[in-house]
């Protein structure tokens, strides 16, 4: 029985796991509100007749965390304070079947690449000419904005292409024209997203065409930063760190996951490329892009990782200095190449090895930041806490890296406007500054 009034043709969406899927839901809500749906994103009122489920399947905790989002919904829906409950994203693409059986409640699953499917099963179209269109979740002033969905490479711990299928680069002309649209919506910031980068073109222009594609973007007129997410070692496109010295509006950013510092687990992992190559590609890149921040994510307890090989990844972890760092402990995955290994590592020793990694960078990012006082930057303002504006530099993206703190009684400041701010004190992932008049 209906315990409250649901609002006809109100969606909610719900997004679990990476910008990826914030990109999807994103899509997917500009075409719901072509169609005359009313539609709020992880809406607090709960007066949606529909909720839509955008899910993570990667890892254990991204799992649970998808089922038991799911699992609130069926039972809002039990209780008649929810009509429809659809699921789509990567848990419904990896295990539609098994939900179905387990979550009868859920009216109905999508894949990853079942929009116009889904829509239709709202009896909406799937409209060509809102192609490109979004409803940004993000603040205004930034975007994700991915270049291409799915992936070819074949690491042995990750479950991506099962998922989302092989590599497929969307058109130059095409990504151009939707960052001009997010630029006259008031968009400063874009940051470049696929699960690689660095394949961007192999498929359609059939050669790496990232550094083509990051210039052209920077023509864009009102795009302030131009930000590089998720780039693949192996084979790393050197021409576009030449695009990144030539644009001023191309941020000395890069983010470039390495997963391990064990050849040996590398090898194990299917990277295609050595820890020593490795080595030699960031000094190449630091060369090559004076004071570029670098981030990488690694990962803790792949079977077979003995405390030699850990020992051997915190000495490069040590050696390297990266400005930025996380880690995640590795998730024994189905149908994965590394699934046919027994997940030998105990889950506390998984977690004391990513614990001391991380107390490791905490270290060595306090160093770097005490570098910084005195220094002047320039930083975008994303949000209000507390008595702080803040914000950050061209050196970190938004919710992993670090923040510039900045006290509200120094004067007044616009989000989303860049301001100079001169680095005052710093602890080990925030800075401090004032206002330079």
């Amino acid at each position: 029985m209906k315990t409250k009034t649901l609002k006809k043709n109100k969606v909610n969406v719900v997004t679990l796991g990476c910008s990826k899927n914030i990109f999807d839901s994103e899509v997917m809500m500009a075409q719901l509100k072509g169609n005359k749906f009313e539609v709020e994103h992880e809406s607090q009122q709960d007066d949606a007749e529909i909720v839509i489920i955008n899910t993570c399947g990667f890892i254990d905790n991204a799992k649970e965390e998808s089922i038991d989002t799911i699992v609130r919904y069926a039972e809002a829906k039990k209780e008649g304070l929810v009509s429809k409950v659809y699921v789509t994203g990567c848990l419904s693409e990896r295990y539609k079947e098994d939900l179905e059986k387990e979550i009868p409640e859920v009216d109905a699953f999508f894949g990853t690449r079942e929009l116009p499917k889904l829509l239709k099963t709202l009896k909406a179209d799937y409209k060509h000419e809102l192609v490109g269109e979004r409803l940004l979740t993000t603040p205004t002033h930034y975007a994700y904005f991915k270049i291409a969905e799915g992936c070819d490479r074949p690491c042995s711990f990750c479950a991506i292409p099962l998922m989302r299928g092989k590599h497929v680069s969307t058109p130059i002309e095409d990504l151009v024209a939707s960052a001009k649209k997010l630029a006259a919506g008031g968009v400063k910031e874009i940051m470049l997203i696929a699960q690689d980068l660095t394949y961007y073109g192999l498929d359609i222009y059939k050669k790496r065409a990232l550094a083509d594609l990051i210039d052209q973007l920077a023509d864009v007129e009102g795009i302030d930063w131009i930000r590089l997410h998720y780039a693949f070692p192996n084979g790393f496109p050197m021409d576009v760190l030449d695009v990144m010295n030539k644009r001023d509006n191309v941020a000395k950013y890069l983010d470039i996951p390495l997963q391990h510092g064990s050849t040996k687990m590398l090898k194990a992992m299917r990277r295609g490329i050595t820890r020593e190559k490795t080595e030699s590609l960031i000094a190449d890149i630091r060369a090559k892009v004076p004071g570029i921040a670098i981030r990488t994510t690694l990962i803790s307890g792949y079977p077979g990782e003995t405390e030699e090989d850990f020992q051997e990844m915190y000495e490069w972890v040590e050696r390297t200095g990266f400005d930025r760092l996380g880690i995640f402990t590795y998730s024994h995955e189905e149908n994965t190449h590394a699934y046919n290994f027994e997940d030998n590592v105990p889950e506390n020793v998984k977690r004391e090895r990513a614990d001391q990694i991380m107390d490791l960078q905490s270290g060595i990012s306090h160093e770097l930041n005490q570098k910084k006082i005195g220094q002047t930057f320039k930083v975008l303002f994303d949000k209000i806490e507390g008595d702080y504006y803040i914000g950050r530099t061209e050196f970190d993206s938004p919710d992993v890296d670090n923040e510039v703190l900045v006290k509200k009684e120094q004067g007044y400041i616009r989000l989303g406007d860049f301001t100079s701010i001169k680095i005052t004190s710093a602890d080990h992932y925030d800075l401090y500054g004032e206002i330079v008049d």
